[in-house]
């Protein structure tokens, strides 16, 4: 049997230790931890890495420590606008959805798209007259509310900034949840789901629902789900450079990870990590930033929960 394997993140920037209290530290830990358990779980009875994918960025989208569904963050006109992206490694199928309201699970209507529709990518106003084909149901702003999200808008509100979640003021984070997975059967598969950046404008999107730059997957090579400043994240198409490192270079698959962290990504100024799966299983979490909120479970008996360097 294959080793199989799952890693999860929560975003990751600015975590500077002994800014957070033992307390909130324990919280963040606690969440991860109940996430982790939640995927591996699902490989362990010999579920799809795709089930184990959603399963855990579905925990980490109901936390509202997280900055995806439940916790997203506020726009500059006060709504929250959601972003999520789901592929198969096996079949190279993927789905995503931007700009989305209201929907609970952003990741598992991203898979619908991939399974239930033709398409790849849905956004806006078409994302949700698709969600409403399948009764999704729309759930009311104040599911979505959370206090230190709101204080964190209300302080750049009148301002043209932007927040991309990682100031050093408090202890915030690039706030994109992730997963990947290597299944029984060697399979791999990589979900990512954001809330955005605090007070953005114009609809703007990240790196989170773009295949090839916040998630890919392919069996010939890897997963990855990618948290960071998106910006620079879509121009250097970073997911899919880490895949193309190992298929054209031979690269493994830390050392392709730690490539584009911790020197490509970063000659652009670009901030950020990402985790990483093969189809042996082995894993990779690399970041360029003092924290990533991540954790990892193998069945080799390997697992991690960490948040600083």
């Amino acid at each position: 049997m294959n080793t199989f394997s799952i890693a999860i993140h929560g975003g990751a920037g600015t975590l500077v230790k002994g800014m957070m209290t033992p307390e909130k530290e324990q919280e963040y830990k606690g969440a991860l931890k109940a996430a982790l358990d939640i995927g591996y779980k699902a490989l362990e009875v010999g579920g799809s890495a795709i089930k184990a994918v959603e399963a855990a960025v579905i925990a980490l989208e109901d936390s509202h420590l997280f900055n995806a569904g439940k916790g997203s963050v506020f726009t500059a006109t006060e709504t929250h606008e959601m972003d999520a992206s789901i592929m198969d490694g096996k079949t190279l199928n993927a789905g995503a959805v931007s700009l989305i309201s209201g929907i609970k699970n952003p990741v598992s209507l991203a898979r619908d798209v991939m399974e239930k529709s033709e398409h790849v990518f849905l956004a806006g106003e078409g994302a949700m007259q698709f969600a409403k084909q399948l009764d999704y149901k729309v759930e009311d702003d104040t599911y979505f509310y959370d206090e230190f999200r709101h204080e964190q808008w209300k302080e750049i509100k009148h301002t043209d900034s932007f927040q991309l979640d990682h100031s050093v003021k408090k202890d915030s984070k690039f706030g994109t949840v992730g997963a990947v997975a290597c299944d029984q059967h060697g399979n791999i598969a990589a979900a990512t789901s954001t809330g955005g950046m605090t007070n953005k404008k114009w609809g703007r999107v990240g790196d989170s629902p773009m295949i090839g730059a916040g998630n890919y997957a392919n069996n010939k090579t890897c997963a990855i789900s990618c948290t960071g400043s998106g910006e620079f994240f879509i121009r250097g198409v970073v997911a899919y450079d880490v895949a193309c490192l190992m298929e054209h270079k031979n690269m493994s698959l830390q050392d392709a990870s730690d490539e584009v962290i911790n020197k490509r990504i970063m000659e652009i100024n670009g901030d950020g990590g990402l985790i990483a799966v093969d189809t042996q299983g082995n894993i990779a979490m690399p970041f360029n930033t003092e924290g990533m909120y991540r954790a990892s479970k193998s069945s080799n008996g390997n697992e991690e929960v960490s948040i600083y360097k």
